[in-house]
């Protein structure tokens, strides 16, 4: 069973951020599969069966790539740990939600393994920088004027 980013991956990035608005909100727009590409412009589509739990599935694309992601393990409203593998990146990635009053900080990490990574350590690690720094930057902005 996963319950954590892989810290041996060849690419690990960590990233964090306070948003001005409540747990709940910050929490819903993290686990609201279908509602990402609202907020998110970075992701072009998204679904999900049915309200997140462990083991469920969901699609999105982002990036030109279509991704399918496992929920390995969840416990609203404060942790969340998804991942898969995609055109041979394994991703395992993490989000934890702290109150602090009426704000959240949120942290996110995530690991990459697998061939495509190993090719460009360095340029992956780069587009993973940018990628999360973009979606926590998109998160506050949809939590805080929500």
């Amino acid at each position: 069973m996963i319950t954590e980013i892989d810290v041996r991956a060849p690419v690990v990035v960590r990233h964090d951020i306070v948003i001005g608005a409540p747990l709940q909100r910050v929490w819903r727009l993290l686990t609201d599969v279908s509602s990402w590409p609202e907020w998110q412009p970075d992701i072009t589509a998204a679904a999900a069966d049915h309200p997140l739990r462990a083991g469920s599935v969901f699609r999105w694309s982002t990036a030109g790539l279509d991704i399918e992601s496992t929920v390995y393990s969840i416990r609203p409203p404060r942790r969340i740990l998804w991942g898969g593998n995609a055109y041979g990146i394994n991703g395992i990635h993490l989000w934890t939600l702290d109150a602090l009053g009426f704000s959240v900080r949120v942290h996110t990490a995530e690991s990459w393994d697998g061939d495509p990574v190993l090719a460009d350590v360095d340029g992956m690690r780069a587009a993973l920088d940018e990628s999360l720094a973009a979606w926590l930057s998109h998160l506050k902005t949809a939590a805080e004027h929500s």
